[in-house]
């Protein structure tokens, strides 16, 4: 199967005055009408991508619309949108599904990775339910997201020497300055892969504790 950007097909067919690229920074790695929200795009990021032969008052209008429905738009070139999806959304969901496999293919028949994967470990390899899309959205976006994850690998490369030659304030540095970067990350829902949230409640192990904590509740 061949994949092609959609921009150069749209080029290509000579469509441009009458194309403008985009989609919502949004959704969730379930799929169907069944998981259908009228909220999925409130407040999340929409990126606008025309063509630079399309008119600036259709693209005003079509603005107008992305912003009755709730989300924020962004107006981009579609060259730094497919950069930028592939750092911030592609990259990762390659890194997670890597990530899942190599403890797949490297536990033990006890298969202790399996059972101790928990907490942190589902957090970051939370992986979309539809293996076509992504492969779709990988093949058409391929030159980006392999020259980003070279990138990658020379980063882990740079870690893994740290750990081979006991430099330990060169892992310092990396969790130091990840850490206060992420933090200046504005907190939106705007992901494909949507959050989890998980309430803990360190309570006895006795008949009505559960009723209990749900009177608490509903009582506030």
């Amino acid at each position: 199967v061949k994949f092609f950007n959609i921009h150069k097909a749209v080029e290509e067919l000579g469509l441009e005055k009458n194309f403008i690229g985009g989609h919502p920074m949004a959704g969730s790695e379930k799929t169907s009408y069944t998981y259908a929200n009228d909220r999925l795009v409130e407040n999340a990021y929409y990126a606008i991508t025309p063509t630079d032969a399309v008119s600036k008052e259709r693209v005003e209008e079509f603005t107008e619309i992305v912003q009755g429905i709730g989300a924020i738009p962004i107006n981009i070139s579609y060259e730094e949108h497919d950069k930028v999806v592939a750092t911030i959304s592609h990259l990762p969901h390659l890194i997670a599904a890597s990530l899942v496999n190599l403890v797949k293919h490297n536990d033990s028949k006890n298969e202790y990775m399996k059972t101790m994967a928990a907490g942190g470990f589902k957090d970051i390899t939370r992986i979309a339910s539809s293996p076509e899309m992504w492969e779709q959205i990988c093949m058409t976006n391929n030159t980006n997201i392999s020259d980003m994850l070279q990138k990658y690998v020379d980063s882990l490369l740079e870690i893994k020497e740290d750990l081979d030659q006991h430099k330990g304030q060169g892992i310092f540095d990396l969790i130091s300055e990840s850490r206060d970067y992420r933090d200046s990350i504005e907190d939106r829902n705007n992901s494909l892969i949507s959050r989890s949230y998980n309430v803990y409640c360190n309570i006895i192990d006795e008949s009505g504790a559960i009723a209990t904590i749900a009177t608490i509740l509903a009582t506030n």
